[in-house]
């Protein structure tokens, strides 16, 4: 199975695309892949589909979905396996199986882009922390170019996967975060101005990324660009928050108004995770 969720929804079964096209029990397929080889409870399916408002009839619908989705995973059984593959399943209730409290979607080997991307963001978080920027940018590039846009972007959402799509979101601008930084590391400042332009105009009151921002016009030697991009942030700030650039971005405004271009990468910390998280802007989804 090759489970694809970083973008549109597609999940596989010996090449055969199992996903259906009406909205819940898409739904439903949506949440057993993003959760493959663990049970998902019923309560947690329900509430997916129809939160706080289920019908009488909402058990026996959910398990006519399950058997739509069993529907469409039996034909593709009997396609002929790549032969490198593990053996297949003997039914469609093997792949879809029904579980004490809820049903598990076995995976089988199989490979998830979603669990693909956090274990390449994992190894790349490492390789930062010990100082290997080159080997740290090369990860997170590598785990960023799995996504094809917002997660589940054709999966109508109720409130688990809601929850999930903003998890997933959060921890893609992380690793793009982390990977920038690692470039500036290396000395890439001239590369990073057109992506940081783009990033600063969306998350317009992100600081981390606007610090980045400043941090690669001043290397650039471009001083009075950096001090207006930290005049749009503090008036983003202000007008969308109510708060003041946090010590920390004025530090680095101090930095660069007294500073050579050649200022450090120290003079701009990144931030505690629970003060990045408070100014982390909008709330869009990375493109």
């Amino acid at each position: 199975m090759k489970i694809k969720a970083l973008g549109m929804l597609d999940v596989r079964v010996n090449g055969v695309d199992i996903a259906p096209t009406a909205p819940k029990p898409r739904q439903v397929l949506a949440l057993l892949a993003l959760h493959a080889d663990r049970v998902v409870p019923v309560s947690a399916l329900i509430d997916e589909l129809w939160a706080a408002r289920p019908p009488r009839s909402a058990r026996t619908t959910l398990q006519t979905y399950i058997l739509r989705l069993r529907e469409l995973i039996t034909p593709a059984l009997g396609k002929r396996a790549p032969a490198a593959a593990p053996p297949a399943p003997r039914s469609a209730k093997d792949v879809l199986v029904t579980e004490p409290g809820g049903y598990r979607l076995a995976l089988g080997g199989g490979t998830s882009d979603v669990r693909e991307f956090e274990r390449l963001a994992g190894i790349g978080y490492r390789a930062a922390d010990a100082g290997d920027f080159r080997q740290a940018s090369r990860l997170l590039v590598e785990a960023l170019a799995l996504w094809a846009g917002p997660a589940f972007a054709d999966v109508q959402t109720g409130a688990q996967l809601e929850m999930e799509v903003r998890r997933l979101a959060e921890s893609r601008l992380c690793a793009l975060d982390r990977r920038i930084e690692a470039d500036l590391q290396l000395g890439r400042h001239r590369e990073l101005l057109a992506e940081l332009t783009v990033l600063t105009s969306r998350y317009r009151t992100h600081e981390n990324l606007h610090a980045q921002f400043m941090l690669a016009l001043h290397r650039s030697g471009r001083r009075g660009g950096a001090l207006e991009v930290y005049q749009c942030l503090r008036a983003a700030l202000m007008r969308d928050l109510g708060l003041e650039p946090s010590a920390r971005l004025r530090r680095l405004q101090q930095s660069i108004l007294t500073a050579a271009p050649e200022v450090s990468p120290e003079a701009g910390p990144r931030a505690p995770a629970a003060e990045s998280s408070v100014r982390a802007g909008s709330g869009a989804r990375p493109a």
